[in-house]
């Protein structure tokens, strides 16, 4: 049952041919098998409580199409009844008195939850290293990083852990492990996926998606997943786009016609050559299916990197400010007066990333440094955001979506770059900008490395749309799928 996509388990469950129960219980015994600490909270009763509804509303005939099959939601995600705990210590034995609207929108189509999955610190980190409760490996090779910061959500769906899960992308947050462990994984436009219940990191760039094996299936997660939500302030009102749709409806269409930009910027120095070599190939084939290239610039590309890591910490600094042992999460023993409470709590229950964020963005936000830092990256952002708009939208656009690679290489080794901040915000480089420009993007498997090293680590394909395009890209990815095999291809022993 675990290496079946979310559509077919649907139609296995549709059908009476297995139980919510059954399907329940056999993802909960692989979990508990698996040594990839993808999961950091499992809580086997309340499983089997929410599949038992399943299977009652399945029994009466008030079912949805993806009532009963399981889902694991990134530990950003807040539960009413598994911990929240963001992968830090400051939340460690924390648990919601609500549910965020993600959440609760799955559990009104009847899905079932196996458990929250382990993330990089308050979703801060490219590795999945950041972790106050350990790594997680990636399932293709356990000696290299998933990706981060939604990497026990990627490595939960390749190694058939779970068949959906959710995650969160911030700067390339759900991009880039989907790459690194070969699943599909969608960023959707900023504020098609309410906010509220998710734990802030940067509040203009964080977003929820969703990542499964397939397209298709990340299709059928969107439409339980996005809509407007009045909780949440950057949540799309239903004529700015906040609706709901059918990201399915697409599916299928042919792509003849389609025009794919290809950006200098992302093949240039620093691009590894397997991962070069895998995209081209995958381009190829788009090629073959009635697709045309066309070579396009972003030239403000390069920024992305100083302007995120300026607005992004920015904004954390001021989200982070609520942990200080006060209201809820951990507090410090032994201290003097709250002054000292307040810094032998941060101190304690922040990792080394996070407090690194938190000085830049204060730094940034201080008198006399704002304007030189904080204000000149928004007016970058703007620009990062224009050169998207004059190839897909502009009088001249010249193409419909623009691809290219998600990540300069395939994942490096745990601890490589654990004492490199710097070399891991790089990685960054070609999934940042379209989180500046608030843009749908995606990541598909299209390879794999080469040499005796990299033979066994997945290579991803960026897909990059216009604001709202979720259902072409969805579409465009679901025809390379229908034409290859790379995202049936499952790690050594699943």
């Amino acid at each position: 049952m675990h290496t079946k996509t979310i559509k077919e388990l649907s139609a296995l469950l549709q059908s009476k041919a297995v139980t919510a129960t059954e399907l329940a219980t056999h993802f909960l015994d692989r979990i508990e098998q698996s040594d990839l600490n993808a999961f950091l909270h499992v809580d086997r009763a309340l499983t089997l409580a929410q599949a038992a509804e399943a299977d009652q509303r399945i029994a009466n005939g008030t079912a949805t199409p993806l009532t009963g099959v399981p889902i694991a939601h990134k530990d950003i995600f807040v539960t009413r009844d598994w911990r929240s705990t963001a992968g830090s210590k400051m939340l460690a034995n924390y648990v919601s008195p609500f549910d965020a609207t993600v959440v609760e929108k799955f559990r009104a189509a009847g899905m079932v939850t196996l458990g929250k999955l382990n993330c990089d610190e308050f979703a801060m980190g490219s590795a999945n290293e950041n972790s106050a409760f350990g790594p997680v490996k990636n399932p293709w090779d356990k000696t290299a990083v998933p990706g981060g910061s939604s990497g026990g959500s990627a490595a939960a769906v390749a190694a058939r852990l779970a068949p959906g899960v959710t995650g969160t992308d911030t700067g390339g947050s759900i991009r880039q492990p989907a790459a690194f462990c070969g699943i599909t994984g969608i960023k959707p436009t900023y504020g098609r996926v309410s906010r509220f219940g998710m734990i802030a990191f940067a509040s203009s760039l964080d977003q929820g998606g969703p990542m499964a094996q397939t397209a298709e299936d990340c299709a059928l997660l969107l439409n339980a997943m996005a809509g407007f939500d009045e909780r949440d302030s950057t949540s799309l009102t239903p004529e700015l786009g906040g609706i709901d749709e059918d990201f399915t409806r697409e599916l299928g269409q042919p792509l003849s016609g389609l025009r794919i930009g290809v950006p200098k910027e992302y093949f240039g120095e620093g691009l590894a050559r397997d991962v070069e070599d895998a995209v081209r190939a995958a381009l190829a084939k788009y090629v073959e299916l009635g697709a045309t290239l066309v070579d396009v610039s972003l030239p403000n590309t390069a920024l992305s990197i100083p302007a995120y890591y300026m607005i992004a910490p920015a904004e954390a600094s001021s989200n982070l400010s609520r942990f200080d042992g006060v209201r809820f999460g951990h507090r410090a023993d032994g201290y003097k007066d709250l002054a000292d409470m307040y810094r032998k709590t941060r101190a304690e229950g922040f990792g080394a990333e996070v407090k690194r964020r938190i000085m830049v963005g204060t730094y940034v936000l201080c008198h006399g440094y704002y304007d030189a830092y904080y204000l000149k990256a928004q007016k970058i952002r703007r620009l990062i955001a224009q050169d998207f708009e004059a190839v897909l939208n502009g009088p001249d656009a010249v193409c419909d979506v623009i691809m290219g690679p998600v990540a300069p290489t395939v994942a490096w080794d745990l601890g490589d770059k654990s004492d490199d901040p710097v070399a891991a915000y790089l990685a960054d480089i070609y999934t940042l900008s379209t989180s500046l420009a608030g843009l749908p993007g995606m990541s598909i498997p299209v390879g794999f490395g080469q040499g005796d090293k990299n033979a066994n680590r997945p290579v991803g394909l960026q897909i990059i749309g216009k604001h709202f395009g979720e259902a072409k890209l969805l579409n465009v990815a679901h025809a390379y799928q229908q034409a290859t095999d790379w995202h049936t291809r499952a790690p050594s022993g699943i």
